[in-house]
């Protein structure tokens, strides 16, 4: 796996790279702002973008507009963004393009080797890893549209906005696939979300769910 990664702190920049590295997957770039990322990717064509949120010259959310940019620009492209602090609302803009190969975690994972990996290879093979500390956050504060929901329901949804399916859902629940089936097809119904050629349900729902911190 061919890597790229957009961090403006030298040393945690460094530091991503040799654990990256020391695991087998091939940095093929290391830079520090979000015009050196664009760049590298269109050199270096690499499968998973690892981003900051917060890079130069504002240190305010350049990281994730290059994230942005470069969905855009480079279809296919897995992302994975770091940032040091929950912000909801980034994690939803990033969704709103579409929850295939994006993933959103916490810095403070990225020394849980373990938990990294993981996040990155789900990201890589398509899939969504959303950090557990910002779904944690979402459950706490529902708002109405939430409030349909049964706790039960919010687990599944919380579980899905983690980006995991439905059989790990079920494993880590300790129910059945059909028990989790039945809870998914409640949310949809409680979320008014008939099926539709127009619209991913799964993904919809998880946007409202994160929405919902934002209100």
């Amino acid at each position: 796996m061919r890597i790229v990664i957009a961090e403006d702190d030298p040393l945690l920049r460094e530091g991503i790279a040799a654990v990256l590295t020391a695991e087998g997957y091939d940095v093929v770039a290391a830079v520090g702002d979000g015009d050196a990322l664009l760049a590298a990717l269109e050199q270096h064509a690499p499968d998973v973008a690892v981003v900051d949120v917060r890079m130069p010259p504002t240190h305010t959310d350049e990281g994730i507009r290059a994230a942005v940019r470069a969905r855009d620009r480079f279809p296919g492209l897995a992302v994975l963004v770091l940032s040091a602090y929950v912000e909801q609302a980034f994690a939803t803009d990033l969704l709103a393009q579409g929850s295939d190969g994006l993933g959103y975690l916490l810095k403070e994972r990225v020394g849980r080797v373990e938990t990294f990996v993981q996040a990155l290879d789900r990201v890589a093979a398509g899939g969504t890893a959303i950090d557990p500390e910002v779904v944690g956050q979402l459950v706490a504060r529902p708002d109405q549209r939430m409030a349909r929901l049964t706790a039960r329901e919010l687990e599944v949804l919380a579980l899905m906005a983690e980006g995991w399916g439905n059989a790990a859902i079920a494993e880590r629940l300790v129910v059945t696939d059909g028990a989790v089936h039945k809870h998914i097809r409640s949310i949809f119904a409680k979320l008014d979300l008939p099926p539709s050629d127009a619209s991913d349900r799964r993904v919809t729902a998880v946007l409202r769910y994160l929405d919902s911190a934002r209100r």
